[in-house]
């Protein structure tokens, strides 16, 4: 950060380099006219070496007033420097001419030193008036020089001058009028130099508020000054319910910087911004809010089907085919829309309406423009509601409960599921369904994932204790935590916190990780885990995203067949040949295979006549809480009826 007596002595700096540059010749003359003075009175070498002196410097400020820089700060402050020295040391050789004249034996010459001296004073001050650093440099050897030329004139003895030395003394009071009214009139240059410098900077600001507040490629304003307009807007209430807010998405605009290059892209946004501008009018506030995205403030609009024609002539402008080097391109657009209204006067619930209206026209290809109401959108969580979410999860309000995996050939429990439950201490207990679209809104899977697997360890732990055999606990995995090396490495360390019980744990994921695009680390993440002992369980198998190339790729321990087509046995005839089916791959692979959502003795039967061995479903209890789990190990098995008496 710059230091205000730097950015002054920068600023002062830049007017004395004008009013030296302007005075260049007036200085010189009155040097050559001073050096004649000194050979007059018999001091040809000292006025001649004191005559070069000050050419000297003058040459040295010329050049670093042309060296001086624009925008580098640490060169301007070195330049700058640099010419306050050589300005100081310069007015030293000014000065020593009226020292050499006051050592005069003629009084003549005495009182043209001090003429030549008080020359000097109104020249630095007026010129340097509101430039105190350099005022007060030039002003003080020059108010030291006075007293100099008292003593010199009080030590040598003065004779009467001559006619010709008179008429010197009267020369230079001459020139030191003419040089203060001169000077005076320099004084209004020096003004207006400083009155242009202030214009200059006022300038400068504006362009760089300018800079804050607008696009730099489209010039329409930024997200920042849309904002500030939005909320300024919404203080005229008398206005209000004529307010709505349009949300611009632009489709099918990556492939045109991808395949025409970036300048193409430049050119599509530019004619985008230039046509909402003529469609929203004059008093419109229209922004770019980053890539492809656009807002517009449109006052008056009187009904909601005035807002969605005009989002409808918004989508058929941006539409039109952009020429760009022979070329036409073309995006489309999706319109969100929402209107204020006494109950929706805030910026973000506005905003956030329209985002939502924007997003349902982008999934809808039959309808570009959407306007937003609040009894037809779904609501949307809040800050509040995320804090309340963190909460529960940090103070375990969401724990697993557990639900049993049975095995068919001895009818005691394989292991369990561990499901996400929350005990609310308003609502009562929530099922996932209730709070994982919240949690996927405001990315806690994380924070969940880490928080149910620690307690899912800690109650294996319990279960250990009380010298029972809890078979394999399931732990859903998402995809987000395989496909991240942060995500792999903190689950990773939390599992090394337990090291013996590694082996009764499984890491549930579903097919969806076929699909992602970070598939290398997910694979990755898999065989790691599994090198690291645990065992992985491929959940929802059959549903559409898994097939046996992925199979051979990526290696798992356990399938879990999905819910529907154990609903269709007995039903359906191809849910039977896919499950028979399924039953020999993992046979074939060597890998275990569960059938989920068993509810009927029917379907067990069926699944146990197929070869299946482990099976688990509402049959068998719901998800239940670590005490009941507990009294289920405890019991040793389950009574499935068609096993004979003497099963182990």
């Amino acid at each position: 950060m710059r230091h205000n007596w730097l950015d002054q002595f920068l600023y002062q700096t830049r007017i004395s380099m004008h009013i030296s540059e302007r005075d260049t010749t007036k200085r010189l003359a009155t040097t050559a006219m001073m050096v004649g003075v000194g050979i007059w009175a018999g001091n040809t070498r000292t006025s001649l070496l004191i005559g070069c002196t000050i050419v000297f410097f003058e040459i040295i400020g010329l050049a670093l007033m042309r060296l001086m820089p624009r925008r580098d700060f640490q060169s301007m402050a070195l330049v700058s420097v640099a010419f306050w020295c050589v300005n100081f040391l310069s007015v030293m050789p000014y000065l020593a001419f009226s020292v050499l004249l006051a050592s005069h034996s003629s009084i003549a010459f005495v009182v043209a030193a001090y003429l030549w001296l008080f020359g000097i004073y109104v020249h630095t001050s007026n010129s340097f008036s509101f430039l105190p650093i350099y005022n007060w440099s030039l002003m003080t050897p020059a108010f030291g020089a006075a007293f100099l030329l008292f003593y010199v004139s009080a030590t040598h003895p003065i004779v009467e001058g001559t006619t010709a030395h008179w008429l010197l003394a009267a020369a230079m009071m001459g020139i030191y009028i003419v040089n203060t009214i001169e000077t005076m009139e320099k004084h209004n240059d020096t003004q207006a130099a400083l009155a242009q410098a202030r214009t200059d900077a006022i300038t400068r600001m504006h362009e760089l508020e300018h800079l804050t507040r607008h696009d730099k490629l489209t010039g329409l304003k930024n997200r920042v000054a849309f904002d500030e307009e939005l909320a300024e807007a919404l203080q005229n209430k008398t206005r209000l319910a004529g307010l709505a807010i349009f949300l611009i998405d632009l489709d099918d605009f990556k492939p045109i910087n991808d395949s025409y290059s970036h300048m193409a892209g430049d050119a599509v946004l530019v004619a985008a911004a230039n046509s909402l501008m003529r469609i929203a009018g004059p008093d419109a506030t229209v922004a770019r809010l980053g890539g492809d995205e656009f807002a517009a403030v449109i006052p008056n609009i009187s009904s909601d089907e005035a807002a969605l024609r005009l989002g409808g002539y918004i989508v058929r402008a941006l539409n039109a085919p952009v020429r760009f080097k022979e070329k036409q391109l073309q995006v489309g657009a999706s319109v969100g829309i929402a209107r204020a209204s006494p109950s929706m006067n805030k910026a973000a619930d506005l905003c956030a309406g329209a985002d939502q209206a924007m997003y349902r026209a982008k999934g809808d290809l039959g309808q570009k423009t959407v306007l937003f109401d609040r009894d037809a959108f779904p609501v949307r969580p809040t800050l509040e509601d995320r804090n309340t979410l963190y909460n529960a999860i940090c103070d375990k309000q969401i724990r697993p409960y557990y639900q049993p995996k049975i095995c068919l050939k001895t009818g005691r429990v394989a292991g369990f599921e561990a499901l996400a439950r929350w005990e609310h201490p308003t609502r009562g207990m929530l099922r996932p369904k209730d709070f994982l679209p919240m949690v996927s809104d405001f990315g806690l899977h994380g924070d969940l994932l880490m928080h149910m697997a620690r307690q899912v360890l800690e109650d294996i732990d319990e279960i250990q204790r009380n010298n029972l055999d809890c078979g394999q606990i399931s732990i859903n995995v998402p995809e987000v935590t395989l496909a991240t090396l942060s995500g792999r490495s903190e689950l990773a360390a939390l599992i090394d916190e337990f090291p013996h019980l590694q082996s009764h744990v499984t890491f549930e994921i579903t097919e969806d990780v076929f699909i992602a695009r970070a598939g290398d680390m997910i694979q990755r993440s898999i065989a790691f885990f599994r090198n690291a002992g645990i065992r992985v369980s491929l959940d929802d198998f059959g549903t559409g995203f898994a097939s046996f190339q992925h199979l051979r790729v990526l290696e798992f321990d356990e399938l879990k067949l999905d819910t529907d087509f154990v609903q269709g046995l007995g039903v359906d005839p191809a849910a039977d040949v896919l499950v028979d089916g399924f039953l020999a791959i993992g046979q074939g692979l060597g890998v275990q295979v569960v059938a989920e959502g068993v509810e009927t003795t029917a379907q067990l039967k069926q699944l146990q006549q197929m070869g299946c061995e482990v099976v688990q479903g509402h049959l068998f209890g719901s998800a239940m809480c670590l005490t009941d789990a507990v009294a289920l190990l405890q019991k040793g098995k389950v009574d499935l009826g068609f096993l004979p008496a003497d099963a182990a």
